[in-house]
Order: structure tokens, then C-alpha cells, then sequence
């Protein structure tokens, strides 16, 4: 009984060992199946080819990019040439304006009356100058007969005192203009007792008060009160005796004396007229610096006037691409509030010294537009692009397709590169190009390619 028992139990363990060994056994057989199939299944699938593009003919454009704002073309500060108080402000900031429209007032209460003295004052200087120059036209024979008071002596003796004057021998211009008879030393030099014979430089003796008259160092008449000169003290040239010899000229006098009032009266007009404050350009107004009722002083702003009419945009440049702006390259701007529209447009102006920005140096520039689109704000934004080069109908492929011939260099622009060219046989060969323009999207291929070749992107 034993003896069975035991030959059973060695079966029963013989039997679990070769289940064992075959599990085992087939665990090993799948997964050598597995790794053989994950070695060849990649080979199996067949590889994709890389894309391609055909060389055809276009434009090749490239452009240098920025932003910028929106400014008047041209501004105007407007204020007061003196100071007041504002009385009238017709306009707002916005408001679209004409020329020689009112925008501001002052009281002129005081411009005025500085005016109306002026032209009082030019008034009397300018008859102030007639009456000298008509003192100064006068005959010499009128002031000579004009004379009154005491008498002078005649060529007889004539009474002095209320005697009446010779007018024969007095006002005879061969008398008084002869120098051989006012002037001869012989005869002024020669002293001789009183007498008669009327002859000039000779003492009056006769009169009921005695001599009344005496000839002066001249050898003329008139030295005297008793001699025969017009109130008025004008001698024999009709002058006026304010006018001594080598002293100023009354007509000239009188003639500065009209320019300085007449000064005087353009610049009070002129200070009348700064009380009021109106449109040069037609434009519109960007701002009211206060309201009716301030005090303003003489010369600071009260309105900035804008015009809109010949709109500019307002953009900087990095010093890398300053280099090839120039003033009337052709550009497009957009405008932020008008996404789908582009505005043709050409470079005004560049400037020549830039300004720092941080760790950057930026030039301005000035964009101008062909055509000024409507309803422009000042101040918003704007997307610039200005074309630096451009050809037309020429053979291109995109920039991805060509590679620097050099790969240690890829910054060198020599003129040539290099593309990777599809063959009949399916497969692909490096060829060397020339290229003209490097745009932003498409090269320029001058030499190596044909129209139609087929060229393999981005490799």
C-alpha cells in the first residue's frame, strides 16, 4: 500500500515540471516574435516624401516694418498779444474749423482807447508839420514887410518910433543883397558924424526921442528893437527864429515827430487786433487751453489748431534698418480701427541723429500719405511697411528653399546659395543658384534653375 501511494505522488510532480517547462516555453517563442516584429516593422512602412515647390515667376518684395502714430501735418499755437480777460470762446477741442473763423475775444475797452490817442496824436503832429512847412515857404519879401513896432531909419533920416519904414529903400533887393554896400569895410570902418544921406550903417539922429536906432556889428538894421523884423521874430529868409544857425530844422523836426505817432498809432492797432484770436488754416482744433471769464497774458497758447488735411504718420526705425530709408521709398500703412485697408503712402522725411532707447538706438521718420484717409484720429496707431526693394516678374521660390552656400556663414549675402533640387529619378541633388533680391517671402533667382524645376522647402 505504501509502494502505491509513493508511485503515484512522483507522477503527479513529473507532470507539473513539464507544464512548467512548456509555459516557459512559449513565453519566450512570443516575445522574440514581438522584438523581431518591433526591429522590422519601421522598414516595412514605406517613407514619406519631403515637400516641394515649383520655381515660378512673380514679384519679389522686401520691406522693412514698424509702427507709428497719426499726426497733423501741420500745428498752430494761437493766443493774445496782450493780456485781458476772455469775453468769448466759440469753439471745443474737435471742432473742425475754417479760416478766418472768430475763436476767442478779449475786452478791448483799453486797445481801443490806446488806439483813439494814437491817431489824435498823429493828427496834431501831421498839422504841426504842415504850419512848419509853410513857415518855410514864405517869400523873404513878406517877412520883411510884415514887420511892425518901431520903424527903422530910412535913406533920408527917417523918424524912428512909430515913423513909417522906407519901403523903397528897405525892401529893395539890390539894397540888401548888394555885398559892396552891406559889407564894404571902408565904408562900415569910417567914422563920420551923424548924417542924413540915407546912407545904410549911419545913426538915426532924428526923432522926437532922440536916436532910436543904431546899426549892429553886421552893418545891417535890425540889431535893435527898433528895427523893422516881423513880430514873429522871422528874419529876412522867412525862417522862424526858434531856428538859430546850425540848430535842428523845425520841418525835420516836425517830420519825426509824425513817424514816431504814426509808430505809435500801428502799434496800438495792431494790439487791438491781438484781442481777437482767429483761423489761420482751415484744420481742426485740438485744444482750449481755458473759458470766458479767465485772465490770459500776452504771447502763451489759448488754442492749438491742427491740420488734418494734410495728415502724417509719426514712426521710428532701429539704427539696423535706418540704413537703407531714403526719402520717397514707397510704403503702406494700416490703421489699427481699419484692419482690412491699406493706405499707400512714401517716406517724407528721415532724421539724421537718433535717440536711445533703453539699450536700442531708433531714428525717426515721417510718412506721408497719398491720400489722406477719411476720418483720420490724431494720435492712433498705425502698422508701416516701407518697401526697400522690389522687382517684378522674375523666377523665384520661397525663402525657405535656399540655404547659404557656405553653412559657417549663413549671414553672408555673396549672391549666390544653394537648393536642393528634385531629379527625374525620384531623388534629390544640391544645386548651387545665383539670387538677386532676398525678399521678405520669395528670392530672387537670377542663374541655376529654370521655370517648372522642382525644388524641395525647408530642408
Amino acid at each position: 500500500m505504501g509502494i502505491g501511494l509513493n508511485a503515484a505522488g512522483h507522477a503527479g510532480r513529473g507532470r507539473r515540471v513539464w507544464w512548467l517547462s512548456g509555459g516557459v516555453t512559449v513565453v519566450l517563442v512570443l516575445s522574440g516574435s514581438v522584438a523581431a516584429y518591433a526591429l522590422t516593422g519601421d522598414d516595412a512602412e514605406p517613407s514619406r516624401p519631403a515637400a516641394t515647390v515649383r520655381v515660378d515667376r512673380g514679384d519679389v518684395t522686401l520691406a522693412i516694418a514698424t509702427t507709428g502714430v497719426l499726426r497733423p501735418g501741420r500745428t498752430r499755437s494761437l493766443g493774445f498779444s496782450g493780456a485781458g480777460t476772455v469775453t468769448e470762446v466759440g469753439v471745443r477741442a474737435g471742432d473742425q474749423v475754417t479760416a478766418g473763423q472768430l475763436l476767442a475775444r478779449l475786452d478791448p475797452a483799453d486797445a481801443q482807447q490806446r488806439v483813439d490817442s494814437a491817431r489824435e496824436a498823429l493828427t496834431e503832429a501831421r498839422a504841426a508839420l504842415d504850419a512848419a512847412e509853410q513857415r518855410q515857404a514864405t517869400p523873404p519879401g513878406t517877412a520883411w514887410g510884415s514887420g511892425a513896432g518901431g520903424g527903422a531909419t530910412g535913406a533920408s533920416g527917417g523918424t524912428g518910433g512909430g515913423g513909417t519904414p522906407m519901403p523903397s529903400r528897405l525892401a529893395a533887393p539890390s539894397t540888401l543883397a548888394a555885398p559892396s554896400r552891406l559889407a564894404a569895410p571902408s565904408r562900415l570902418a569910417a567914422p563920420s558924424s551923424p548924417s542924413t544921406s540915407g546912407t545904410p550903417g549911419s545913426s538915426a539922429t532924428t526923432g522926437p526921442s532922440g536916436p532910436s536906432a543904431s546899426t549892429g556889428p553886421s552893418g545891417r538894421p535890425g540889431a535893435s528893437a527898433g528895427t523893422g523884423q516881423p513880430a514873429g521874430g522871422a528874419d529876412c529868409g522867412g525862417r522862424s527864429g526858434s531856428a538859430s544857425v546850425g540848430g535842428p530844422d523845425p520841418v525835420l523836426r516836425a517830420q519825426q515827430q509824425v513817424t514816431d505817432a504814426q509808430l505809435n498809432l500801428d502799434t496800438a492797432t495792431d494790439a487791438l487786433a491781438g484781442t481777437r484770436i482767429t483761423v489761420p488754416i482751415a484744420g481742426r482744433v485740438l485744444s482750449v487751453a481755458a473759458g470766458v471769464g479767465a485772465v490770459v497774458g500776452g504771447g502763451s497758447s489759448f488754442v492749438t489748431l491742427g491740420d488734418v488735411a494734410a495728415m502724417e504718420v509719426e514712426a521710428s526705425f532701429p539704427e539696423a534698418d535706418v540704413g537703407r530709408l531714403a526719402v520717397g521709398l514707397v510704403a503702406t500703412v494700416t490703421l489699427a480701427n481699419r484692419p482690412g485697408e491699406q493706405f499707400p503712402a512714401h517716406v517724407a522725411q528721415v532724421d539724421p541723429v537718433g535717440t536711445t532707447v533703453g539699450q536700442l538706438v531708433r531714428y525717426g521718420a515721417v510718412l506721408g500719405f497719398d491720400r489722406v484717409p477719411a476720418d483720420a484720429l490724431v494720435g492712433q496707431t498705425a502698422d508701416v511697411r516701407v518697401t526697400i526693394d522690389s522687382v517684378s516678374s522674375v523666377l523665384r521660390v520661397p525663402a525657405g528653399a535656399v540655404h547659404p552656400t557656405d553653412p559657417a556663414a549663413p549671414s553672408t549675402t555673396d549672391g549666390t546659395g544653394q537648393v536642393r533640387l528634385r531629379t527625374p529619378a525620384g531623388g534629390t541633388e544640391r544645386r548651387r543658384v545665383t539670387v538677386g533680391v532676398r525678399g521678405d517671402r520669395y528670392v530672387e533667382i537670377v542663374g541655376g534653375l529654370a521655370e517648372g524645376d522642382e525644388v524641395v522647402l525647408d530642408w
